[in-house]
């Protein structure tokens, strides 16, 4: 099994404090993560690493410029003590067949709706991805995204910290392997509680969150 998983498109490390975070990040890595950009209405806003290729990390949180959302922000951040790598995604040729197919084998990756944000220079991204919110086994099973014709992130000039490794733990990893095996993807998964790490190339050296 590959230490990266095959069609990874990001990570997602999620915070009650954007701000903090990503300064640890930078303590730590010695690399200051970008600026993304912001959710408008849902009360996020994130920065960007590359983590080379065409995979990137996310470090998502509240965004102190917006009004609070009417629902909970994404990834659960209202509820988090502190940063958490909660989830992951992949970013197949055809979102839509890989759907189907996967429903097919046995997983249903929730329905498919649209997104978009605005970068800090004012262009707008869009995307479809499947519901991240209702990604089952704590996370570990990555929601779909596909990007269509706005420019990739790991397109606009991230800075680079190069990704060596992703591991989970899960009650029940064979469940879990049955789900990334549908979506056509894997990951490395072992017996324990749910929680997902990645490691990271540095100026310091290998790190991991």
């Amino acid at each position: 099994m590959g230490r990266i998983p095959p069609l990874l498109d990001h990570l997602v490390l999620a915070t009650p404090e954007l701000a903090a975070t990503v300064a640890e990040f930078e303590r730590r890595t010695g690399v200051t993560p970008a600026p993304g950009g912001v959710h408008v209405g849902l009360g996020t806003r994130n920065h960007l690493v590359s983590l080379g290729g065409r995979s990137y990390l996310e470090i998502i949180g509240p965004d102190p410029e917006q009004p609070e959302p009417v629902e909970l922000r994404p990834f659960g951040v209202d509820r988090l003590a502190g940063p958490r790598t909660v989830t992951w995604a992949i970013s197949p040729a055809d979102l839509d067949a890989t759907v189907s197919g996967a429903r097919e084998r046995g997983h249903d990756p929730g329905p498919v709706h649209p997104m978009s944000r605005r970068t800090p220079d004012g262009t707008l991204l869009r995307w479809r991805l499947t519901d991240s919110g209702t990604a089952p086994h704590g996370g570990l099973v990555p929601f779909l995204i596909d990007w269509g014709d706005s420019v990739h992130p790991t397109g606009s000039g991230l800075p680079v910290t190069p990704l060596l490794e992703v591991r989970a733990t899960a009650p029940d990893p064979a469940g879990v392997r049955l789900a990334l095996a549908a979506l056509g993807t894997e990951l490395p998964v072992s017996e324990g509680p749910f929680a997902l790490s990645f490691t990271v190339e540095t100026p310091r050296g290998p790190v991991t969150f």
